[in-house]
């Protein structure tokens, strides 16, 4: 009996303020380290690689904000923002090797938890901003997706919400089980868990198991 009233407590008192700061870190570092990878992969120097983890960690946020009036923008408020992402980024630079045959792996693995991670808080930034749910749900897409983009045409890649991969669909997929728990009354911190999960299962799956859309092609 003492265990489960403990839980209980645990679960009625718990401050979601805090873990969902940890949660924007998580996203803050992971696509700090993609934006790193990448472009480390691509040779570029110190600040090119910075420059790079910069905007892929806060470039999505950034144009969310916007979009919301959000002001002043939020790593201009805390500079721990700009902290995390230039010690990350450094430390990649110094222990990741440009040529590691684990690059790709790296690479997705983070870009994963980042999407997880800053869906989850678009979602969240946008529902506190009195935004509906389709809005909210396109506002968590942006935050992930727009940094991905300016890092992978920085680099000269095709941008990855751009393939055939599985990736704003696990995003809206996560957004719309966020939106279902918390509207039957679940605790908001295991919402916002089971949501990101839900996220990083099913685009870890799609990697595992190579899942893609088809393209549309009139065959005549």
């Amino acid at each position: 009996m003492p265990i489960i009233a403990l839980d209980s407590d645990l679960i009625t008192t718990f401050n979601p303020r805090s873990l969902i700061y940890l949660f924007d870190m998580i996203g803050i570092v992971a696509c700090s380290i993609s934006g790193t990878i990448l472009a480390k992969h691509k040779n570029f120097d110190v600040f090119g690689c910075l420059l790079v983890s910069i905007v892929t960690a806060i470039g999505g946020g950034t144009v969310r904000d916007v979009i919301l009036d959000r002001h002043p923008l939020f790593w201009m408020v805390d500079m721990s923002y700009l902290t995390v992402i230039t010690i990350s980024s450094l430390v990649m630079q110094i222990f990741f090797h440009p040529n590691s045959r684990r690059v790709d792996t790296f690479l997705k693995l983070s870009d994963t938890i980042g999407l997880s991670a800053f869906t989850l808080i678009g979602i969240k930034v946008a529902d506190s901003m009195g935004a509906n749910m389709p809005v909210a749900l396109l506002l968590g897409v942006i935050t992930i997706i727009v940094g991905g983009i300016i890092r992978d045409m920085i680099c000269n890649e095709i941008p990855l919400v751009l393939q055939q991969e599985i990736y704003i669909t696990a995003a809206l997929t996560g957004g719309i089980f966020y939106f279902a728990l918390h509207h039957i009354g679940v605790t908001a911190w295991i919402a916002d868990i089971s949501a990101m999960a839900t996220i990083f299962t099913l685009r870890m799956l799609a990697i595992r198991y190579d899942w893609q859309f088809p393209t549309i092609e009139w065959k005549y």
